[in-house]
């Protein structure tokens, strides 16, 4: 129901000078409600210039407060303790998964850093910084069920998020081992937990599926299958400055070795 504007001279008539002081002061101080909305326009104005990737950003922040998680915005989150973690293996990344642009905008603002990206969806609602990016070769939109049109090692990280739990086993067994072989220094996959995510009509009709999440064993049981090594000793430094920096990660991390 609307609320009409209220005529002052009318609330002096009717309810006495008391009654419409009262009223005066009252309307001077700012409903709760616009401040809820100013202290929350502030937030998402401060990660927009945080987050330094357009919508991007923004639209990772909103997605967390409606449960639909994105192991993307955890990339942005875990990059100090990936560099702490692989020292000089972080100059030439490789980021692949949706939001590509996110985080190669962020990769890009980092010292003696080269960063590129592979969209695997259609970019369609992408904001102008996305689309810059695409059109300089910097981003590209690839399908990565097919070999990627890179030369082995032709990077010294590959970080892949968000992309490999729409991918049945089928496609997993040429993606990720494509992945290394493009790797110099490994590769590390962001994939949330079991149960994290619920399935959408939105993915099934933008990625072919709904998201399929699998526990660490599945993951385990994989590597070995597809003769994937774990990265021990980038897992223990990585779990070492994740500790000291205090981070807790919201999504699994796994450190692979690139193939040799």
């Amino acid at each position: 129901m609307s609320r009409r504007p209220v005529n002052p001279s009318r609330r002096y008539g009717d309810a006495g000078g008391g009654a419409a002081l009262f009223s005066l002061s009252k309307s001077r101080s700012p409903p709760l409600l616009s401040i809820v909305l100013i202290v929350l326009g502030a937030l998402l104005i401060v990660a927009y210039f945080h987050s330094g990737s357009g919508s991007g950003g923004i639209r990772s922040l909103v997605s967390r407060v409606e449960g639909d998680f994105s192991c993307t915005f955890e990339v942005l989150r875990a990059l100090p303790i990936l560099k702490k973690a692989y020292g000089g293996g972080i100059h030439k990344v490789l980021h692949i998964g949706p939001d590509s642009c996110s985080v190669v905008s962020n990769l890009l603002k980092e010292e003696e850093t080269e960063a590129w990206g592979v969209e695997p969806y259609d970019i369609e609602d992408a904001d102008a910084n996305c689309k810059r990016l695409v059109r300089n070769g910097i981003v590209r939109v690839a399908d990565i069920k097919f070999p990627l049109p890179y030369r082995p090692k032709s990077f010294s990280l590959v970080i892949v998020s968000d992309a490999l739990d729409y991918l049945s086993p089928r496609y997993l067994n040429k993606t990720l081992p494509d992945f290394a072989r493009v790797s110099a220094d490994g590769v590390v996959v962001f994939t949330g937990f079991p149960g994290q995510r619920k399935a959408k009509a939105a993915d099934v009709s933008k990625y072919g599926r709904a998201a399929k999440l699998r526990s660490s064993t599945w993951w385990a049981l994989y590597f070995i299958q597809t003769s994937l090594e774990e990265n021990e000793v980038a897992a223990k430094k990585f779990s070492r400055a994740a500790e000291q920096s205090s981070y807790n990660p919201s999504c699994q991390i796994f450190h692979l070795r690139s193939y040799r």
